[in-house]
């Protein structure tokens, strides 16, 4: 029995995609305008936000507004903000609307069948990736609770060592 376990358990972890030194690929999801759009066609000169978020996600929709605030105060920096949404295909049509009434003016990419979450061990949302111009996870932060933009900020601050804006 103990043999079993251990192989699958090695198992599991050989079929887990590996990305390696922590990086992410250069993915393709549609946006709210049934576009195809890959993460080279809108990631930042520096750095990426990618965020993982959900309509029906409480916490998503408390870390939406500092975000948006982020992701103006850095847009001359070289910094992208990318959301992607996880509703399920009966959720999509909120998604454009809810972005709207959330101020998103950053691309929003959708994820609706899980796929890319799935690929990036994502399990929760909101998940955040800072990523850096050759695709390295610079960090990563799951959740959200008032004063997490802070760190998020420092975070930005940090990887374009500055001291911020």
């Amino acid at each position: 029995m103990r043999i079993r376990v251990v192989s699958l358990g090695i198992l599991i972890l050989i079929s887990l995609p590996v990305y390696p030194q922590g990086k992410v690929y250069d993915f393709s999801l549609k946006n709210t305008e049934n576009q195809t759009v890959s993460l080279s066609e809108i990631s930042g000169k520096s750095l990426t936000v990618v965020d993982f978020w959900a309509t029906w996600c409480q916490p998503c929709i408390r870390s939406m507004p500092r975000l948006v605030d982020l992701s103006e105060t850095y847009k001359d920096q070289g910094v992208s903000f990318i959301g992607i949404s996880v509703d399920s295909p009966r959720n999509l049509s909120k998604v454009k609307p809810f972005a709207r009434s959330m101020g998103i003016l950053y691309p929003i990419l959708l994820d609706s069948n899980g796929e890319l979450m799935g690929e990036l061990n994502v399990t929760a949302v909101p998940t955040l990736f800072i990523i850096d111009s050759d695709y390295r996870i610079l960090y990563m932060h799951e959740g959200f609770n008032a004063g997490d933009e802070l760190a998020i900020r420092e975070e930005i601050d940090k990887h374009l060592g500055s001291k911020g804006p």
